[in-house]
């Protein structure tokens, strides 16, 4: 849920308490090379650093191709240089072996840029980003308050004082338990379902969507209602709860029909946990609840709807 807060409450809180490693077979690995050694970086190391151990100067592609590696190693005359360019070989495999694209840039050994850069599952999504909640939580265990405040806390003093990143850090911050606990376990089981449905990518940029959004509906509540309640004064806001807002009423737009068991007991359908959800946040705008910001909470369930429409509409 996200908290209200004042600093001097949490300043007397505070001081109150590989991939497996298959076989490389250098039989197979020769066998492979190109027909004319001359055309292949790989190619033409190989065949300086025989060249240059052996003291051949004219040493033929031919040699390689006619004999294996373990002949080739058994030869007193060639073991030293076999070593040595198979070592500078695979160094070269491994490192510069690259075939243009014909566009002026090189990729390596033909591999897609895709192979290159690692990709998190659906899981291991949701999973990261509930490690960074509970890393955050932690930092507030152990580092100066006064730090804390200023930069994963979201607040009308901290945007006025430059801090705007504090509009989305405040997404993953949590200064007590029962409330990362609470938010954690919305995260993991809609996050997943979204993951999973649309990819982590979409969840990431969901989760980041919802944060901006519930600290834009935070800061324009804040504004509007300061002059008429003074004792609002100085409020401050944190917790992942405009995300996750915003992941839960997605996946509730798109499935309407779907049973959700409230305290793991109780069977309600997806629509009308919806509705308890909005009506909840309305009426705590409504009441002007000190302890959980509604309208940040309406934020989250905004991008819910924009990112529901544009699934709808096939812009997603």
């Amino acid at each position: 849920m996200h908290r209200l807060l004042a600093l001097n409450k949490l300043l007397l809180r505070r001081s109150a308490a590989n991939a497996e490693n298959g076989g490389f077979s250098y039989d197979v690995f020769l066998r492979a090379l190109p027909r004319s050694m001359q055309l292949s970086p790989f190619s033409r190391t190989l065949s300086e650093s025989f060249q240059q151990r052996s003291g051949a100067s004219n040493f033929s592609s031919g040699f390689c191709r006619g004999f294996s590696v373990r002949q080739i190693l058994g030869s007193k005359s060639c073991a030293s240089a076999a070593r040595s360019a198979l070592a500078v070989g695979a160094q070269s495999l491994k490192f510069s072996f690259f075939r243009s694209n014909g566009f002026g840039s090189w990729k390596p050994f033909g591999f897609r840029r895709s192979y290159w850069r690692y990709a998190p599952t659906s899981d291991e999504a949701v999973l990261g980003l509930v490690g960074v909640n509970i890393a955050v939580y932690f930092l507030w265990q152990f580092v100066d308050l006064s730090f804390m405040s200023r930069h994963f806390v979201i607040s009308l003093e901290n945007v006025k004082s430059g801090n705007l990143h504090t509009m989305l850090t405040s997404a993953f911050s949590h200064s007590e338990l029962d409330h990362l606990v609470i938010n954690m376990i919305g995260l993991y089981f809609f996050g997943t379902s979204i993951s999973r449905l649309f990819g982590p990518a979409f969840l990431f940029k969901l989760y980041i969507a919802g944060a901006l959004g519930g600290s834009v509906f935070f800061l324009l509540h804040r504004m509007y209602v300061e002059t008429a309640r003074p004792f609002y004064r100085g409020a401050h806001g944190l917790g992942a709860s405009a995300a996750v807002n915003a992941i839960i009423l997605l996946d509730v737009l798109l499935f309407p029909k779907n049973i959700y068991y409230v305290n793991l007991i109780i069977p309600v359908p997806a629509i009308l946990m919806g509705a308890f959800i909005i009506g909840s946040d309305l009426w705590r705008i409504k009441k002007g609840d000190e302890h959980i910001s509604g309208a940040a909470h309406m934020g989250g369930a905004f991008v819910a709807l924009v990112a529901w429409a544009a699934v709808k509409r096939g812009w997603l």
